[in-house]
Order: structure tokens, then sequence, then C-alpha cells
């Protein structure tokens, strides 16, 4: 079994970089790694299924090493040195370096889903819309400057200026068409920095869709606040729809951008299905925000 270290250099503010982790791994008894950077060649090919992947970077980096671990059936650990770290809430990880390092060390392991879009795999989010903005136009001072709060201030700068984009979105017990401002389709229960979806996990072998209609500025944020404080799926709402289901496929009037995990990956349609427990993980647990473990298939709101 070896121990492969990958790290983003680029990541976050740039403070957690392989020496930083290197000695946190090594207090931990991990010793004699395979260091290697995603844009060497041929480093995924000596990649075994007893082997664990550290990948020291943000969800884009992860979701990268994620692709390569679920190929070959590898471990992935994850050490959190991006702007929104959201992959690692969803694995409820340790925020101390040496309880983190100790963790992997121990190999205690669980099972989490991936979102397949036939182009490649994601594990938080992609968005369609509004969602893009982040990760077309935040710049790396203002990441620097505003951490994962640089997100929100792009959405608030181009907010009154988008009028929202047609779609049809299908899922496995309906069809969903309308106006939209955004359409988010995630496989783990948070995303954009730590906003939690409701009732959603990352094992629970479904799609979260949240879909948003244009709306006014303050009706918007009165929407979100409801679902923040109240920690559910909205029953009935005009501004807001909540789908489960374990696929997904969007169509657009006109193509636009999809974002996966904070990068820019693809153009619609886009077409998403869940992959149940098909990654093998560091991890104590994985994190739910259900109030109900129960929760199946549903279409929430109005519609």
């Amino acid at each position: 079994m070896t121990y492969w270290l990958i790290c983003n250099s680029r990541a976050g503010d740039g403070e957690r970089g392989r020496d930083f982790w290197l000695e946190h791994l090594a207090s931990a008894g991990i010793h004699d790694l395979q260091c290697r950077d995603f844009e060497e060649p041929d480093w995924s090919g000596k990649l075994g299924d007893q082997d664990t992947v550290i990948v020291a970077g943000g969800d884009g980096s992860v979701s990268r090493a994620a692709a390569v671990c679920r190929e070959k059936g590898a471990t992935l650990a994850v050490l959190p040195s991006g702007t929104a770290n959201d992959f690692s809430r969803n694995l409820g990880l340790p925020h101390q370096p040496g309880a983190l390092c100790d963790l992997i060390a121990s190999g205690l392991t669980q099972t989490v889903d991936v979102a397949d879009y036939g182009e490649g795999i994601f594990l938080n989010v992609a968005h369609i819309g509004m969602g893009t903005l982040p990760a077309r136009e935040s710049r790396g001072a203002e990441k620097k400057i505003f951490g994962r709060f640089s997100y929100v201030v792009q959405l608030l700068r181009r907010l009154k200026a988008k009028r929202g984009f047609r779609a049809t979105i299908r899922c496995d017990r309906g069809v969903v068409k309308g106006r939209w401002l955004s359409i988010a389709v995630a496989s783990g229960a948070f995303f954009g920095g730590g906003n939690e979806i409701p009732e959603a996990s990352a094992s629970d072998g479904q799609l979260d869709i949240i879909a948003v209609r244009p709306r006014p500025i303050l009706q918007l944020l009165f929407t979100f606040l409801m679902v923040r404080l109240n920690r559910q799926a909205p029953r009935r709402t005009s501004t807001l729809v909540h789908i489960k289901s374990q696929r997904c496929l969007v169509h657009t009037g006109k193509p636009k951008t999809v974002t996966a995990d904070g990068d820019v990956v693809s153009r619609t349609p886009l077409n998403v299905v869940c992959k149940r427990g098909c990654l093998r993980v560091i991890g104590e647990r994985v994190v739910s925000t259900a109030a109900d473990a129960g929760a199946g298939d549903s279409v929430s709101g109005v519609v």
C-alpha cells in the first residue's frame, strides 16, 4: 500500500502547501509518500486499489483526484486547503491539521456517491445560470481577501442584471419547465462554502436539484433565509423548487455554461446520474442534513 500526496499550490490562500502537510503527515506516522502534481504524466498509471491518494486543495482538485480513485479503486483522503472545502464538510473532517492527519493514518473509510455527467464527475454541485458566476468571474485577489464570501460578493454584484433563462428539468418522477435564475444539481449536502442543502447527504443515492426563479432581491433573500432557518426543503414556494432524484437532465433554450465543483466544465444540456457508494474515502462519518433519514424521491415546490 502506497500513500500518494497531490497538492494544488494555488488553492485557497496558498499557506497550506506540500511542506505544511508533509510535516503533519509525518507526525501522524505517514512517511515515504509519493508526491505528485496533477500535471505530471502517467502517475495515475502506477496507482493500485490498495493505495490512498491524499489531495491537498480545493473542491475542484478533490474532484479530479476522486475521478482517478474511482477509476483505479483507490481510497481518497482530503486535506482541505481551498476556498469553499464543501466536500470536507460532507465528511465532517476535523479542522485541526494534526487530528485530520491522524484520521488518515487510522485508515477509517466510508463510501460516498459521485455525480456522473458523462464528461466527468463531481462530488458537490454543478451550476447553470447565476451560480456559475463565482467560478467564472471571482478573481484570485478577491478570493484571498473575502475567502468563501467572494462567491456571495459576485452574486450580489450581478443579481439585478439577471432576468433568468428558460430550461426544462427532467427527473425520475416528473418534468419541470420555466424561467430560472439558477439551477444547481448537488450530490452532497453543502455548496458555496458551507451553505446547507436540506434533507441531503453524500451517501443517500440521490441528486438534489435546486432551481431558483427570477424574483426581486428581497424576495430571494427572504426565501433563502427561511430555508436556512427551517433546515427543510420548501414544500410550497413560488421562488424555489427542490427536486430529489437519482438522475437529472437539464435542457436550456440556448447553450449555457456549466460549472462543477468550482470549475467550468461544459455547456448544456446537462445529463447527470448519481452513482451510489462508488467512491471510498477516509472519514469517520458522512454528514446528513436530513431531519428524517427516510426521505425518498420527491418534487417539492410550486411547479
